[in-house]
């Protein structure tokens, strides 16, 4: 059967349209169904006007789906950039939301501007660059930002009393949140939040496909419409929505260029964030994809480029290649980059004709929503599966959630580098080796030998993976890390990578690493860093 699915790959263009109709159709409607609230609370949660979210989720589908060098992935907002776009608009506006939205739309503009040129300049290996260890962290922190800013959303409180505060002092004042939480809308809430979290659990294949969130507003909504929020709850309660056409407006406002440290602060989180996001979602659903196929990462980043500076023109959130959307569209059998097309179809045309619905959504349930995307990123198994690929990867993982905590993203990015880079020269790394590892290249009895010397690490490996791609497929490779000092955990996972791409591509060819009999793993994991014990 696996055979047979590597034989196949489903027609692209009008003729996988054609094709595929009905299994994209499908999966597309079902994962509309996902975005949609999810769309509204990454708005909400962002600063931004909550039909922004969905904006940008249509230009993603509508648009992006004509250029994405990816078939399977799903492009919207993402829960994962909530903490730069609400601390853009936070600090460009200075408690004006309105104006801090509109210059926040400026710098998203040439954001979307650099990564098409990342696009263009064959950046799409930038993700590779990063520690692992660094980028989870990154992730993991935002996931902890966003259930401190969700929780008095969740119970209610008046925004007034959360304003302004940060992540850590937002955890200090649960207790007070819980003081004043409003009882109907925290009802809500809870269960809400229960059912997101309980619905992974449900055994039943059926009952599992119908998306939680769909689930969240089948019995937010009628609850809502029981208590009658509209007339016994504060405005601050139920989402406000309005006309689609009348939001479409040239929202974008350049003058943040003015305050230019802080304008470039957000050009470089917008691009660098959301390409990193976005290119780490891609090469996980290329794992997943049935079928085999390598997405274009450089063609993918000038697509998602396009679409940001699309959406911030018109006033719409940052989007990426988003994981879970695009998980779930894998499951349930999309084949082409249709199923985004119509996913960002069924938005539009659910905007068009049945806005009135949003605006029965209580906000305590789009909360409930993304406080569950925020237990995912920083679920304390995170914790325990960088402990298991070893303590220098915790320690890495663990500078960088608390940095970004405590001071912001970039500072927290830059801090896990320089762990890393510190804890590889206490490992014997010599620094001539941080950005060039000797990689030579040879051909001998129809097999190509890599021999990587000095260290593999993150900072080089671009050079090596340069080397990688240049070998043609259908060969036996060999890569040898005998005369390296150091091979690290980034490296060993992409390696990995580099083996499956190679193995799984229709010339057939295979993989084979060698060199490591002298190396000390430096935990358990099969992935571990490792060290060698006689390379001086």
């Amino acid at each position: 059967m696996n055979a047979n699915i590597k034989k196949y790959i489903p027609a692209d263009g009008l003729a996988g349209l054609k094709e595929n109709f009905k299994t994209d159709a499908i999966s597309g409607f079902i994962v509309f169904l996902l975005a949609l609230p999810l769309s509204l609370g990454i708005a909400k949660a962002s600063d931004f006007p909550p039909i922004m979210g969905l904006i940008t989720a249509i230009i993603g589908g509508l648009v992006v789906s004509f250029f994405m060098g990816s078939r399977l992935t799903i492009k919207g907002p993402a829960a994962g950039l909530i903490v730069i776009v609400a601390g853009a608009v936070a600090e460009f506006g200075q408690g004006n939301n309105e104006l801090g939205w509109k210059l926040a739309l400026g710098a998203m503009v040439v954001a979307g501007i650099i990564q098409i040129l990342f696009g263009v300049l064959k950046l799409g290996k930038l993700a590779d660059f990063f520690p692992l260890s660094t980028i989870h962290g990154m992730l993991a922190a935002i996931g902890i930002i966003i259930i401190a800013k969700q929780i008095p959303v969740l119970l209610n409180d008046n925004p007034a009393l959360a304003k302004g505060m940060g992540p850590i002092e937002l955890l200090l004042n649960i207790p007070k949140f819980i003081i004043n939480l409003d009882a109907k809308a925290s009802i809500i809430g809870v269960v809400s939040l229960a059912i997101m979290l309980g619905w992974p659990y449900i055994k039943n294949k059926s009952i599992k496909m119908i998306p939680a969130p769909l689930v969240v507003l089948l019995f937010a909504i009628p609850c809502e419409l029981f208590m009658d929020f509209a007339h016994t709850e504060p405005p601050y309660a139920l989402v406000k929505i309005g006309n689609l056409v009348d939001n479409i407006n040239w929202n974008v406002d350049f003058s943040g260029i003015n305050q230019t440290g802080l304008f470039i602060k957000y050009v470089i989180m917008f691009a660098l964030v959301g390409t990193l996001e976005s290119l780490l979602t891609v090469k996980a659903i290329d794992l997943l994809d049935p079928f085999k196929r390598k997405s274009n990462t450089n063609k993918d980043l000038i697509a998602v480029g396009i679409g940001n500076t699309l959406a911030a023109i018109l006033g719409g959130l940052p989007m990426i290649s988003e994981v879970a959307r695009s998980s779930s569209n894998v499951n349930n059998g999309a084949k082409t980059r249709w199923a985004n097309f119509f996913h960002g179809f069924f938005i539009l045309v659910f905007v068009l004709l049945a806005a009135p619905l949003l605006e029965m959504i209580p906000n305590a349930a789009l909360a409930a929503m993304l406080i569950s995307v925020g237990i995912k990123l920083a679920h304390p198994k995170e914790f325990i599966h960088m402990l298991h690929i070893g303590k220098e990867q915790l320690f890495i993982f663990t500078v960088t959630v608390l940095v970004t905590l405590f001071e912001d993203l970039l500072l927290g990015i830059a801090a896990g580098m320089l762990v890393k880079m510190i804890i590889h020269v206490v490992n014997g790394t010599p620094i001539s080796s941080f950005f060039k590892a000797p990689t030579v290249v040879s051909f001998v009895n129809n097999e190509y030998k890599v021999e990587i010397s000095k260290a593999a690490i993150f900072s080089n490996y671009l050079g090596i993976k340069r080397k990688l791609e240049e070998i043609p497929p259908g060969y036996q490779v060999r890569i040898c890390l005998k005369k390296t000092k150091l091979v690290d955990h980034s490296v060993m996972e992409n390696l990995e990578h580099f083996k499956h791409d190679y193995e799984a591509n229709e010339d057939g060819g295979t993989v084979t690493i060698i060199g490591l009999e002298n190396h000390k793993a430096l935990s358990s994991h099969p992935k571990a860093s490792r060290k060698n014990l006689i390379v001086q």
